[in-house]
């Protein structure tokens, strides 16, 4: 069986809702035993896209409720707390277990507690007569959020900006290093495998995967580590690969216009949480589910906008023949709606009417809610121009030029500040060497529709100064990144590395290409100068290439420090369906952002640099 994240994680939480008893056959948790769940913000984040509210009744919770809320007690029950291991939280149940609010405390943390804040659990509650009510204390190692069977994130907002900020110091860098590596590890202890990790040289990456190594390896020291259980490395004898990227390895996923339905739906309709709010048809706003369990949106999430169209359009059709036929069968109305009243015919074609009545009611609602998010889109797309932004960018990221004219009538024309900020330094990036004339031109069109050009002055910063160093240094690829480290903090090389000579004809994302050969396991110049970590391989021997840590692998998880979208969500599941076989692949970041959100950090970090003047805030 692959590896199937959401599934796994979902199984640690009903484990977690049955009190941490073992979970009957129906994989629900036992409901004659009625609980209270307590959890905080970032908690109810990682249940949401999990288990539906009217999903917790099977489990046994009557009630749930946030852990800062004022609660009132509710005796001869218990409680199951899934919180965050902070300070404030700790405070909090021991105030709780204090006041008598639960017959018994059952505390489940997201991550490993750190002993100094046990200790004032366990003092809280001695000093408050309490600790016969903590009945257990449970590390879940739960930190992630999953939003489908191969997608996850840390949530961890920001990451980018403070990983690149010119202000940030060893000891900061090295807290939020810190913080991604317990996420990955969460991860990893869910899916109880040890991988084989890969990553390019320098930077945010490097420093991830060496530190997650070393965290493995003292795990694994432990008898009874939480990978023993998982030594049947799943699908096969291998273990996965996980492959570590930093933003700045491909920058312009995260900023350009995309026109397929899921990264159109996340970028202007801001799905969060795989949930969306759209305008209803009379006028108050519409709330909606976008998951697995939504045949069309599985079916179509991966098609360019246009052809989803289309196809709710089939659907519709689809549907009206099927009301018809049953209709007819029944010697009802040849009515387009199917409501039940007028049956009348033999039992038989009654009872399948009132059968496919169901089935029946569901399409229609699957294809009301489809039709009013894509109207959503089709008035985005047509106010702002969004199919052209698309176009023109995939154009420039092909060819590497674009017409003058092109660009400043982008430029003057439709969409809102933030797109044509978008489309200039997607222009900046793909473009290899550019006249300061041109870039002037772009900079007072920019002005002339009053965009706050920060970003924009960022990027062109991070450009010239990558293109200096390539001219001063004459020598290996290898060296310039080194001379960029010591220059700038960071590992900033990519970010103009002829992005274009990354993509091949049918657009694959330099990402994809890398991945790819990083499963495939043969020798490729691209990826030879990649370091290589063996937790479970004796120290000495770590970062040595052997020949069984180079593949072929058929389960990859990839993450991308710095941020993450769909659309290089997306380019990496049609890059594990088009193997041969089928190969699997999860994706993971830091957090899932906007071009618009990404923007913004690019923004700080200019204004953080000094560079140029701020005219506005963007608008969205």
């Amino acid at each position: 069986m692959a590896l199937n994240l959401r599934q796994k994680q979902t199984e640690c939480i009903t484990r977690m809702l049955n009190l941490n008893q073992p979970v009957n056959a129906g994989a629900t948790a036992n409901e004659e035993v009625y609980k209270i769940l307590v959890y905080d913000r970032f908690c109810q984040d990682i249940l949401s896209p999990l288990i539906h509210v009217k999903d917790l009744r099977k489990h046994g919770v009557t009630l749930y409720f946030l852990i800062d809320k004022d609660r009132k007690p509710v005796h001869d029950v218990p409680a199951v707390y899934f919180v965050q291991p902070t300070h404030p939280n700790v405070q909090r149940i021991v105030a709780d277990a204090s006041k008598s609010l639960y017959d018994s405390f059952h505390l489940n943390f997201s991550s490993s507690i750190p002993r100094p804040l046990l200790e004032d659990l366990a003092s809280g509650t001695i000093n408050s007569d309490s600790i016969e009510r903590i009945s257990k204390v449970h590390d879940q190692y739960l930190e992630f959020v999953t939003l489908e069977d191969n997608l996850f994130s840390l949530a961890y907002k920001n990451c980018y900006l403070q990983l690149n900020d010119p202000s940030a110091g060893d000891k900061e860098i090295e807290e939020i290093i810190e913080k991604i590596v317990s996420g990955l590890f969460c991860v990893l202890a869910t899916l109880a495998v040890v991988p084989i990790i890969r990553c390019p040289r320098g930077g945010p990456a490097e420093m991830v995967a060496s530190l997650l190594d070393q965290r493995l390896r003292d795990h694994l020291l432990a008898k009874n580590n939480l990978f023993s259980e998982g030594g049947n490395f799943t699908s096969s004898f291998q273990r996965p690969i996980l492959c570590l990227f930093d933003r700045n390895f491909e920058l312009s996923v995260a900023i350009q216009h995309d026109f397929r339905y899921r990264p159109l739906v996340h970028d202007v309709l801001g799905l969060r949480l795989n949930r969306l709010s759209v305008q209803g048809e009379k006028g108050g706003m519409k709330s909606f589910e976008l998951d697995r369990s939504d045949p069309f949106w599985v079916a179509n999430w991966s098609l360019e906008f246009p052809e989803v169209a289309v196809e709710i359009e089939a659907q519709l059709n689809k549907y009206k023949k099927d009301v018809e036929e049953v209709n007819k069968r029944t010697g009802g109305n040849s009515g387009a709606e199917f409501d039940g009243t007028d049956l009348v015919g033999n039992t038989k074609h009654l009872m399948n009417a009132v059968n496919s009545l169901p089935e029946l009611t569901e399409r229609k609602q699957i294809i009301d809610k489809h039709t009013n998010i894509a109207t959503a889109l089709l008035g985005e797309i047509k106010e702002r121009s969004l199919d052209s932004y698309a176009k023109k960018e995939n154009d420039m990221m092909v060819r590497g030029v674009i017409d003058r004219s092109e660009l400043i009538g982008a430029l003057k024309g439709k969409g809102t500040k933030v797109d044509k900020l978008r489309f200039a330094i997607m222009y900046l990036i793909s473009t290899e060497s550019l006249p300061q004339s041109e870039v002037e031109m772009i900079e007072s069109a920019l002005r002339e529709s009053e965009v706050d050009t920060m970003a924009f002055q960022y990027v062109k910063k991070i450009k010239s100064l990558n293109i200096s160093l390539a001219s001063a240094n004459s020598a290996s690829r290898s060296n310039i990144v080194d001379w960029a480290e010591k220059l700038y903090g960071q590992s900033i090389s990519a970010v103009t590395a002829g992005v274009k000579n990354l993509l091949s004809s049918d657009h694959q994302l330099a990402l994809s290409r890398t991945v790819e050969a990083l499963m495939e396991g043969k020798p490729n110049p691209e990826i030879d100068s990649y370091i290589i970590f063996d937790p479970r391989a004796p120290k000495s021997s770590s970062g040595m290439s052997s020949s069984h840590l180079k593949g072929p692998f058929k389960e990859a998880i990839i993450f991308m420090i710095g941020g993450g979208n769909y659309v290089e969500y997306g380019s990496l599941q049609e890059l594990a369906n088009r193997q041969q076989p089928v190969k699997h692949v999860i994706y993971g970041t830091t957090e899932i952002l906007t071009g618009g959100e990404f923007i913004e950090q690019l923004a700080q970090l200019g204004q953080k640099m000094g560079l140029g003047t701020s005219v506005a805030t963007p608008a969205h």
